[in-house]
């Protein structure tokens, strides 16, 4: 007597690379990997650099900077700044007390150090500062005006302008 098991037909697998899951899956490795790499080539070439390397000692010392802001104050200064957006230069008629020989004006855009510029002022005559930029500017910038650059000035004035502007700007001691 010959038992016959009862055969089931037979169901054949397709190979891996006919699957959907498994590309499903590569798929996704690959676009992450791929978006991964475009974001660090853009954050490494498009590098904005605004947090400066010493934050902390720069946080420290605003203590320093109000105090220059509260010196020019006694000192009664204050300061008009007027640029000329067709020649590029930049005048200066300071009120107060002091009359130093040069001034160092500090033209700071907010988000970007690169483009950040300094100028030297010369005193003319009474109380008449004159410089000249090399190129005309745009958008928003913060202003330092003092009598030396870097951090060892006795005073400072500051204030702000959105470039290029056709009134004069008054630089005050004040944060």
């Amino acid at each position: 007597m010959s038992s016959t098991l009862p055969t089931s037909p037979s169901r054949s697998v397709p190979p891996w690379y006919r699957q959907f899951w498994p590309w499903f899956l590569i798929t996704l490795l690959l676009s992450s990997v791929t978006f991964s790499l475009i974001y660090l080539t853009l954050s490494i070439r498009y590098f904005d650099g605004s947090v400066p390397e010493d934050y902390y000692r720069d946080g420290l010392a605003i203590n320093a900077q109000l105090k220059k802001q509260q010196h020019a104050a006694t000192l009664g200064l204050a300061a008009q700044l007027r640029i000329d957006a067709t020649t590029g230069d930049v005048m200066v008629r300071l009120a107060g007390e002091e009359r130093p020989e040069t001034l160092h004006l500090r033209l700071i855009f907010p988000s970007d150090g690169d483009r950040d510029r300094e100028l030297l002022l010369r005193h003319t005559r009474d109380n008449h500062y004159v410089g000249v930029l090399d190129r005309n500017l745009r958008y928003r910038r913060y202003l330092q005006l003092q009598p030396q650059a870097g951090n060892d000035a006795a005073w400072r004035l500051t204030g702000e302008a959105t470039f290029p502007l056709d009134t004069s700007v008054h630089l005050t001691p004040g944060l």
